[in-house]
This record gives structure tokens, sequence and C-alpha cells, in this order.
């Protein structure tokens, strides 16, 4: 139920290393106005669906279904939403979860904790956000990170997973891995079946005409030859920052998995770009990127190449198939629909690496999530 593609050594030995450990999961949502760009995003109907979509996806995860939600699940005709694949994982297991809110339109109706962000303007703009909110951010994630494995400790968790929801997100991944010096151009994905690359390059390029932080109309800098954070300002969103302050900060004392594909490895680059431009201490060894095979076999991207280019990290994802289910929305995921999100991937991964779930077991409890929601 898990495949390797990058850095196998490392890889096996995490994996040998967390095998049967529970973990808990951090989901961190966030919010940028690059997401109701027109087209940008499959997840969400209209754009001004995809401002509630991370707020939905929040009550979701920590209720599951109800016969009246405050922010129903957006009706997708091409995919459920990932966050089922998360909840059905979360409920069965028992998996703690914090919710955090690094900078979304509104609050998510559940506990939740307030990061103190804001939700970021257009990539287009070249000035997303202050860079006062990133070193907040920033700050708020280191402080977490260190919080959620002092819980670990002490509860018997050994790893954290630490996972998104950001709207638009892989447009703004894309722009800091290319204010950071990777050629990640054409490797990135999107919940689109066929990836928008030239629209979400068209977008990073006026952002970064406009930010100022280039003397040149090139966007490419250079590796570590740009700031982190002051990309991040320019052309970043909330999530990014401050999950890369949480992954700095947990991977200090035990297991960190960032739970996504294109997101999480921009977040992996961020992290090692402001551990060595500000000296933090850090230890990259403890991180594995998880996600699914809808993303790391995406023949629309390069998730694998996207890996490799990044460096030292592991690529891992499960293997779920929903080809033999019996609801459409979950087929279409085998079309090239939705892919991940919600941290989905990495939960999947887990239910194999702590209680050896195989593929009819898992598939048979997200039906029966699924069908809960039909009848309610």
């Amino acid at each position: 139920m898990i495949r390797i593609y990058t850095e196998r050594k490392k890889a096996k030995k995490w994996l040998e290393v967390y095998r049967h450990c529970p973990p808990v999961l951090a989901c961190v949502l966030g919010f940028t106005e690059t997401g109701l760009q027109p087209g940008i995003s499959a997840a969400g109907a209209t754009p001004a669906d995809r401002r509630f979509t991370a707020i939905a996806d929040a009550e979701f995860l920590y209720h599951g279904s109800q016969a009246n939600p405050k922010y129903p699940l957006p009706p997708l005709d091409a995919g459920a939403s990932p966050v089922v694949i998360s909840r059905a994982v979360v409920a069965a297991t028992q998996m703690p979860v914090y919710i955090f809110n690094a900078g979304l339109p509104l609050a998510p109706p559940v506990p939740h904790i307030d990061l103190g962000g804001t939700p970021a303007a257009c990539v287009t703009t070249g000035n997303a956000l202050s860079l006062a909110t990133v070193n907040h951010l920033l700050s708020q994630g280191l402080k977490w990170g260190k919080q959620l494995s002092d819980s670990i400790g002490a509860e018997g968790h050994h790893y954290v997973i630490l996972g998104e929801c950001v709207v638009g997100g892989t447009t703004t991944a894309l722009a800091v891995l290319l204010g950071l010096g990777f050629a990640a151009a054409g490797k990135v994905n999107s919940s689109h079946p066929r990836c928008n690359h030239g629209q979400k390059l068209q977008v990073v390029e006026q952002g970064w005409q406009r930010s100022g932080l280039s003397e040149s109309k090139r966007i490419f800098l250079g590796r570590g030859a740009a700031d982190p954070l002051r990309v991040v300002a320019a052309v970043g969103d909330p999530m990014q920052v401050a999950v890369a302050g949480m992954a700095i900060a947990a991977s200090r004392y035990g297991g960190v998995m960032l739970a996504g594909g294109t997101q999480m490895l921009a977040v992996y680059a961020l992290a090692e770009a402001i551990a060595h431009t500000y000296h933090l201490s850090w230890r990259p060894e403890n991180i594995v990127v998880g996600t699914t095979r809808w993303v790391a076999e995406d023949p629309t991207g390069d998730t694998v190449g996207l890996a490799s280019l990044v460096g030292n990290v592991p690529l891992l994802a499960t293997t779920l198939s929903f080809a033999q289910s019996r609801y459409p929305q979950l087929q279409a995921y085998e079309r090239g629909f939705v892919k991940e999100g919600v941290a989905a991937g990495s939960c999947a991964i887990a239910a194999h690496l702590w209680q050896n779930w195989d593929q009819a077991y898992m598939l048979d409890l997200i039906e029966n999530l699924l069908d809960r929601c039909v009848r309610d």
C-alpha cells in the first residue's frame, strides 16, 4: 500500500522506524486569492465557492457526515473531496487531529488554533502577504512544531503528519519554488485532470514582474539567491511558511510526514531555505513527503522529477485505488480528477503503516463514509 519514488534508502529507514507507530495529524488551512482566478483550480465549482472549500473540509474532517453542516462540501461532479479519505482514516483509527487557521476569510466552525495570519492576495500582485505576517507565521509554526512534538512524547504518538488545504496552492507552490531557484515549471500538479501549466506560469510571471525582487524579468533567481521569507511575502500563501516552521521544529524531536505532493515539496524546499538562511537547527533526515499515486504518477505533471530536483527528501505515495469503487465520485480519481488534499495520501499511508490496512479494507471504510453522506 506504500510506494517509494525517491531517496529509497532514506525512505525505507523512515518507514521502518515508524512502522506500527500512531501519528498525530495537524491540518493547516489557508487561503490565497490566486484560487479565485477563473479556471485555476477545480477545488470548488465557482470562484465564489472556493472561498469556503478549506472551511468546509475542516468541518468535515472534524465532524464527518452531518445532516446540516454549516459549510457543506462542494458538490463536485468531477470527484469527491479528498477529505473523505482523511476523515475515514481519522475516524476509524481515532487519530488525534489539530486544525490550524493560518489565514482564512472566515474561521472554520470547529475547534481550531488561530495562528494570527491573513489570507494572501493573488500571486499576480507580487505582494501576497506582508513580511510582518510571514515572520509571525514562521514564529507560530516553530512554536507549534515543538508543541506538537511534545504532545507526541506525552501521548505515545511517534510522528506528526502535517497536512494542508489551500485552494490555488499548487500555483503558489510553483511561484515559491521558482523564487527559491528551482526550475519547477511544467513539473507541478493540479486538481484538474490535465495540469494547466501555462495558466499557472503566466500568473506567477505576473507576480514576479510586480514584486520588485528581481531586477530582470526572469523568474529564476538562482538557488539560494533570494531571502525565502521575502519570496513567500511576494508570491506565497500563509500555509507554506507556517508548515515550514512546524516541520523545522518538529524534525528536531521526531518524524514528520509532509502530507501532499507539489505543495509539500515546496514547503520542504522552503524549510530548507529558511533553515539555511536563518541558521535554524533541524533534522531533515526525519522528514518525508507522503502523497497519493494519483499525484506521484500524474502524467501531466512530474512530481517525481520535482522531488528529485528539490533533493534530499523521500517521496512516498499510497497505492490506494478507486478503480473498483461503486461511487463515480471516487472513480473520477482514476481519471485524474482531484488527486490529493487535506492529508489524504499521508492518512492512507499511515493507516497501512500503523494498522496494516489493505486496499479492500480502506476502500470499504471510505465507501461506508460516502454511504452516510448520501443518507444525510
